[in-house]
């Protein structure tokens, strides 16, 4: 139970986090292309996955706490899958092949870096 409480908060924070940053960046930062906005969100939310898989190491944290609120919970709700599908099919449809085919290999790639990164982040630093 308090597994399930842990993913409802992180939930909560990560999805309210995800639509300051849709109100924000729809205005301010790619108006016209909001695809681009949701590939930003998928690699910040793959870098922390990544980090925060890291810092598992570190035995001073629950890996409950970090898994539960930190992963499923609050990055969970943050990145979608789901927006990255229904846009990615709207650029076909539209016959945006090349813009659509772009975001595909972007998002899978740029998120599986910054993933990696964030995984050895570090091991680059020092």
């Amino acid at each position: 139970m308090l597994n399930l409480l842990l993913v409802a908060i992180g939930g909560f924070i990560g999805a309210s986090l995800r639509y300051i940053f849709y109100l924000s960046s729809k205005n301010f930062l790619f108006p016209n292309y909001l695809f681009i906005n949701t590939l930003i969100i998928n690699i910040i939310g793959s870098f922390f996955i990544g980090y925060i898989i890291m810092l598992i190491g570190n035995k001073s944290l629950s890996q409950d706490f970090i898994k539960y609120f930190f992963i499923i919970g609050i990055l969970g709700s943050f990145t979608t899958f789901s927006t990255f599908s229904l846009e990615s099919i709207e650029l076909l449809v539209n016959k945006n092949f090349f813009l659509a085919f772009l975001y595909m290999f972007l998002s899978l790639s740029l998120c599986l870096l910054f993933t990696f990164l964030g995984l050895n982040l570090h091991k680059l630093i020092n």
